[in-house]
């Protein structure tokens, strides 16, 4: 016998994207720990409405998804291409690839995928910040 699973809707899942966009919005002058706070308010809310449903892929996928728009709204605040080198070394890329990254053409949302953000800006500085996981907290309602 199938044991029933409930799902989140689609029509949900819409709207919490369209807040997440709201709230990581890169004209927003919000300053980078404000907008984690905002952010963690509202998916720690979403997560204990939704506990219930079936969405540990659904949270992977989310969280993978809020660090790259706010790799995005990070490297808006970076303004120059100079500021964006200094930001860059200061988090320990080599000179070189700095230099090549910050004087890059790529739009921002291109940027974000790069491997030299994606590492650099990683779960752990996000951790730092205080970026709380959807995923861990979705595991944590569920034992």
């Amino acid at each position: 016998m199938r044991i029933p699973k409930v799902r989140v809707h689609n029509k949900s899942l819409k709207k919490l994207k369209e807040k997440i966009r709201a709230l990581t919005s890169r004209s927003k002058g919000w300053s980078m720990t404000h907008r984690i706070k905002r952010l963690n308010q509202y998916l720690m809310w979403w997560c204990g409405d939704f506990a219930l449903a079936d969405t540990e892929s659904i949270c992977r996928k989310l969280d993978g998804w809020i660090r790259r728009r706010l790799r995005m709204c990070m490297w808006k605040d970076w303004k120059l291409p100079k500021a964006r080198k200094r930001n860059l070394v200061r988090l320990g890329v080599p000179k070189g690839k700095a230099h090549e990254w910050a004087n890059s053409r790529k739009r921002f949302w291109r940027v974000t995928k790069s491997l030299i953000l994606e590492r650099t800006l990683n779960n752990t500085f996000w951790n730092r910040l205080g970026l709380l996981s959807l995923y861990q907290r979705y595991y944590s309602i569920l034992t």
